[in-house]
């Protein structure tokens, strides 16, 4: 990879960072006005349209992009996806952006940490050293024992713990399909899944939040094509760290959208989280 691209690498990153924060914004907002099984069943709707649209453009169309060694992993992987963005809307009504994305970036600090568990991978004493160190981070922010623990605290940690898992079985399954095979399933298990719960919980949409409806599936999808061209521009370990975007962007948009409030333990805790994180990523990519 050139310098240029590199370059590329980094600004579609942060595009999709700012892009993703801006999803997450509309799923807060609309998540505290509607049933969340509802909303996140509709963005799946197009989500699942995208990325058909985006199979049936390529070599073989659906049967190549269908076609999985391991369709039990894929499908799970697509319903552990959809349950944990379902989650984590949840977390972002309940707690806020600020708060629940503070606790939700340790996950590359999860997948570091079970990486050997569930791939066979080798973590050496430093990385056990900075997950510690990030967990700490984690526990500043939600600080039991110093105040009267709220379990909703556990809410994005929940989904952090959910989403390292998505991303390891990610991992797994690239030792037999091509990433466009894991995208089909993604998107298509995850919309026939939210389908099935989400109808029950289907409820009246006002006209405005229709339109309101209408971004955030833009935004999903938006953010999905980005991050694709994010890859296709750059190695990944360039870019990684600059993922941790979202956490500023999503935070702005709380303070001054919704009207939430930064604590000092929260700043704290979660810049002990991000530097554990980068020092997790530079020995993974050291060590690669």
């Amino acid at each position: 990879m050139s310098e240029g691209d590199t370059r590329l690498g980094i600004l579609l990153m942060v595009a999709t960072t700012f892009v993703f924060a801006l999803q997450d914004g509309l799923s807060r907002y609309l998540g505290g006005e509607y049933s969340i099984l509802m909303v996140v069943m509709i963005r799946y709707w197009f989500f699942a349209a995208f990325v058909i649209a985006i199979a049936a453009r390529k070599a073989g169309g659906l049967r190549a992009a269908a076609r999985t060694r391991m369709p039990v992993i894929q499908a799970f992987r697509g319903l552990l996806l959809a349950a944990e963005i379902c989650v984590m809307v949840s977390g972002f009504v309940i707690l806020g952006l600020v708060e629940s994305h503070a606790v939700f970036t340790c996950y590359p600090l999860l997948i570091a940490a079970l990486s050997g568990p569930v791939l066979g991978e080798r973590v050496g004493w430093r990385r056990w050293a900075a997950i510690g160190v990030g967990f700490l981070g984690v526990l500043i922010i939600l600080q039991p024992g110093v105040k009267v623990f709220a379990p909703a605290a556990l809410i994005p940690l929940a989904a952090a713990f959910m989403f390292a898992l998505y991303g390891l079985l990610t991992r797994y399954v690239a030792r037999a399909d091509s990433a466009a095979t894991s995208f089909f399933w993604t998107g298509t298990t995850g919309a026939v899944a939210m389908t099935a719960v989400g109808l029950w919980a289907w409820e009246p949409m006002r006209l405005t939040d229709w339109g309101w409806m209408g971004c955030l599936c833009v935004t999903g999808a938006l953010g999905h094509f980005l991050l694709i061209k994010t890859y296709e521009a750059a190695e990944a370990s360039a870019v990684q760290p600059f993922a941790y975007l979202q956490l500023v962007f999503a935070s702005a948009l709380g303070l001054t959208v919704f009207g939430e409030s930064l604590s000092p333990n929260v700043v704290a805790g979660a810049g002990l989280v991000v530097v554990a994180g980068l020092f997790t990523l530079w020995r993974e990519r050291k060590a690669g």
